[in-house]
C-alpha cells in the first residue's frame, strides 16, 4: 500500500474583529444562507501574514488598517478542503494565522462590496452566541479551537 500524498496547505489569514464591548464580527456568505464566518484570505507571494490580513480586510469588508489594532495572533490552524478538492490545482487545505483585532470604527465604515463581494451582511455577536452549524464541517475543528484559544469557549 502506498502512503497518501501529503497535503499542501495554502498560507491563509483570518480576522476576528472585536468591539470594545467584547462583541465579535461575523459575516454571512453571499451565496450560502446562514453560513456565517470570520473574514479570511490567502497570503500572496512576497507578503507576510500581517500585510495579507490588512489587504484581505480592505478587499472583503472595506476596513482600513487605521481602524484596527491587533491584540493577539495565533498560528498553525489547519484544515483540509472537503472531498479532496484542490485550490489553484495544488493546495488541499489551508494553514491559518488568526488575528484578534480591536475594531476602532463604526458600522458605517464597512463596505461589503469593496472589491469582490463575498458577504451578504454582517452582525455583531457575543463569542458565546457563535454557532458551529454556520461553518462547513471541514472547518469546524479549526473554529472550535479558535473559540477555545481566544475566548475560552468550548463548543460541542
Amino acid at each position: 500500500m502506498f502512503p497518501a500524498e501529503a497535503i499542501v496547505y495554502r498560507p491563509n489569514v483570518a480576522a476576528i474583529l472585536q468591539r470594545a464591548n467584547g462583541d465579535i464580527f461575523v459575516a454571512e456568505r453571499l451565496n450560502i444562507a446562514n453560513a456565517w464566518q470570520f473574514p479570511q484570505g490567502g497570503v500572496d507571494e512576497g507578503e507576510d501574514a500581517e500585510t495579507a490580513l490588512f489587504r484581505e480586510l480592505e478587499e472583503e469588508i472595506g476596513i482600513k488598517r487605521a481602524l484596527l489594532q491587533v491584540t493577539q495572533r495565533r498560528d498553525g490552524y489547519r484544515y483540509a478542503f472537503a472531498k479532496g478538492r484542490l485550490k489553484y490545482g495544488i493546495y488541499g487545505g489551508q494553514e491559518q494565522a488568526y488575528f484578534l483585532c480591536l475594531f476602532l470604527g463604526e458600522d458605517a465604515d464597512f463596505n461589503l462590496a469593496a472589491t469582490h463581494q463575498e458577504f451578504a451582511r454582517f452582525r455583531w455577536i457575543k463569542p458565546s452566541e457563535f454557532q458551529m452549524d454556520w461553518v462547513p464541517k471541514f472547518k469546524r475543528a479549526v473554529y472550535r479551537q479558535v473559540m477555545m484559544d481566544f475566548f475560552g469557549i468550548e463548543f460541542e
